[in-house]
Formats: structure tokens, sequence, C-alpha cells
């Protein structure tokens, strides 16, 4: 057991904290307490606390030994000893599949934020779609509950403000059919009542300007913790929290926050296409099948 330890506590970094959310997993999928496996590593129990919060670092060995230690497998040690190899240069990538849902790095992040800022350019914001609507982007059962479970996090008490900026143009576009698409536009009219969600509108006459053509997230935390942005591409998702990348995208929302709709304006957006997909709905040829 370490009798001495310098003290190396730092402030953490969005990879630090993914790192160590990772490293807790590990250990509670090994159903070992902090405690036990401190000391089997001969570790302070500091040490481990620190690593798992993110807010030390350690050598990619002593990762690799606490990664066998906890019986993790190939797939697991390898992606772990990647992000612990990698470079803190406050760039980073990680790969997905139909999107970043399941992604440690978004969990921990979302998890921790005071406030999250997204905007999507052509589809609802995934934190705004409902169960089918999900499915109808992604065709993934598992890529669609990974999504809901994001999004319960996200509302749970004390989760972060969120502001949800929607593009008139996503309201146009078909995803699904009129039952699915009337059911996704009353899900945002209801939220427009929500406490801690804002889903705001930005409309087709609005001036067109470059913030407008990629997605994007931002994320605050409590002091001291730095802001963190990201974006999603078809097959992987970028993290920033470089000052300069970061300032990049608050800039961005700043611009989207001046092209949106009021609260009110909204709402009443939201519910008048909630109306003409219910009118559509109805008129369909299969209608009578039930769903009112």
């Amino acid at each position: 057991m370490e009798t001495e330890e310098k003290p190396t506590t730092r402030l953490s970094t969005a990879r630090s904290r993914e790192l160590g959310e990772e490293l807790r997993r590990v250990r509670h999928k090994a159903r070992m307490s902090s405690g036990f496996l401190a000391d089997a590593l001969g570790w302070s129990l500091g040490k481990l606390s620190k690593l798992e919060t993110g807010s030390r670092g350690t050598s990619p060995w002593e990762i690799g030994t606490l990664l066998g230690r906890c019986g993790a497998d190939k797939p697991t040690r390898d992606r772990i000893l990647a992000i612990a190899s990698e470079a803190d240069s406050g760039n980073f990538l990680r790969r997905h599949g139909q999107g970043p849902d399941a992604l440690t790095a978004v969990y921990v992040h979302e998890h921790a934020a005071r406030t999250l800022t997204t905007y999507e350019p052509l589809v609802i914001p995934s934190l705004a779609q409902t169960e089918d609507y999900a499915y109808a982007l992604t065709g993934d059962h598992d890529a669609t509950e990974a999504r809901m479970a994001r999004q319960e996090t996200l509302r749970r008490p004390g989760g972060p403000e969120t502001v949800i900026y929607v593009h008139e143009a996503a309201l146009r576009l078909v995803v699904g059919d009129a039952r699915v698409m009337r059911d996704q536009l009353l899900r945002l009219t209801l939220m427009c009542g929500w406490a801690r969600i804002s889903p705001l509108i930005i409309p087709m006459s609005a001036e067109p300007h470059t913030v407008l053509r990629h997605p994007g997230t931002l994320l605050t935390f409590p002091t001291p913790l730095k802001p963190l942005a990201y974006a999603e591409t078809e097959t992987a998702t970028v993290f920033h929290d470089e000052p300069s990348a970061v300032a990049a995208y608050e800039a961005k929302m700043q611009h989207l926050e001046r092209l949106v709709l009021t609260p009110v304006q909204s709402r009443d957006v939201f519910a008048r296409w909630a109306d003409a997909y219910d009118r559509d709905h109805r008129s369909a040829p299969d209608a009578q099948r039930g769903d009112a």
C-alpha cells in the first residue's frame, strides 16, 4: 500500500473526466468497491477516487493493471487504453454507430452540465425526438433506446438548463409518416411548458448565415470546469474544450439566439404543425387502424 503520495490534484479536462467515468464503469461491472480495488492495486483510496473523477492522471501501464485486475474484456481494454494514451490537446473524437447517444463522453459531460444548448439543421434535435421519430431516422432499436435513455438523464431533477434550437425546415421534412410527425410536434408543443427545457424555432424567414449549416452542442459546467462543445458527423463525434474552438461555438449559439422566435411564438408554430400532420394522418387511407 502506498504510504506517501505527492499531491497531484488538478483541474479535470473533458478527456480526463471521460477516462475516469470509463474506469468507474469497469470497476462497477466487476462488482468491486473503490476501497477493495485500491487495496488490491496497492494504491491509496484518494488516488483511485481522483482518477475516477478525472482530477489526476496516471500512466497507461497503471491503467492497464487496473483493467486487468477488474477483468475487463479486450475491446474494453483497447478502448480505454486508447483514451489514456492520447494527447490531451483539448480536441478529440469518438467513433460511433448510428449516433453518439451511447458514448461515455456524451453521458458524463451532459450529466455534469449546468447548461446545454443544441442545434441540428434539418431534423428535430436528438434531445427532443420521440421514440418513433428516432427509430424512423436510425432504423436501429438499440440506438433508439440509447437516445431515449439519454433524454431521461437530461430530464432528471437537477438536470441542465437546456435550449433546443429547431429549424423550421425540420418541421417540414417528413420523417416516418404523418402520424410520427404529428406525435413529434405534439411532444415539442408540450416541451414548451416543461421546466428547464426550451425548444425554440428558427423560422424559414431567418437570414441565411453560415452558423445554420452544421449541428453543434455547447455545454457549460459549474466553476471552475471549462465549457465543452461537440458536433456529430456521420461516423464520429468531435469534442472541444480548447478555448478558441469553444469560442466559435459560443459565437454560433449567440447568433442562433438572435434568429429564433419567442417561446410563445415557437409553441404556436409547433401546435399548428401538429394539427396539420394530424389532418394528414386522419385523411390517409390506412387511418382507420384505431390510431387517433
